[in-house]
């Protein structure tokens, strides 16, 4: 009878205890979750869901049909030059991106500035500038880019916003 007392104890002091299904850490922020896009904040959680997961699911739709990426390249012509492209091109470069990097962290800091201009009672249009670190960890390379990007979102008819201009100010 005593070695199933000891083993009822054991049981009872280890609470169901499984090495092998440790406590999440969420110790580092909100937890990573799909959010409805109901906000630009939830547009930019999803963001970072995307990066962290590398899914390019989620990330094409956090891209309004009318998506336009801007971003300055130094190395055209004698000063440099600000350089776009649309939605197809972007989800291209970033499943190439997603492809090439083993880990990609993005941490949205302060924001800048956020201005809302309504259309109507029932569309608006938000203008919004974060500063952000992303870190790209590939097999022979790591990146750390900061700087600041500036969205501009809008309400879609399915309730959902997305961005329809991202430009990125950020360096390498």
């Amino acid at each position: 009878m005593a070695p199933l007392s000891l083993v009822t104890l054991l049981f009872v002091l280890a609470k169901c205890f499984n090495p092998f299904a440790p406590k999440l850490d969420s110790s580092h922020g909100p937890p990573l979750v799909i959010t409805p896009q109901r906000s630009p904040e939830e547009v930019l959680q999803n963001f970072v869901y995307a990066y962290t997961f590398k899914d390019s699911l989620v990330y094409a739709d956090l891209l309004d049909s009318s998506f336009v990426f801007v971003y300055f390249d130094p190395n055209i012509g004698s000063s440099g030059r600000f350089v776009s492209w649309g939605r197809d091109v972007d989800l291209k470069t970033t499943g190439r991106l997603f492809k090439t990097f083993e880990t990609i962290t993005l941490t949205w800091n302060s924001t800048i500035y956020q201005d809302t201009t309504f259309v109507d009672t029932t569309i608006a249009s938000i203008q919004l500038s974060k500063t952000l670190q992303l870190n790209l960890f590939g097999k022979n390379e790591e990146y750390t880019l900061s700087g600041s990007a500036i969205f501009d979102f809008r309400s879609c008819e399915d309730k959902k916003w997305r961005i329809t201009r991202w430009k990125d100010e950020s360096t390498m």
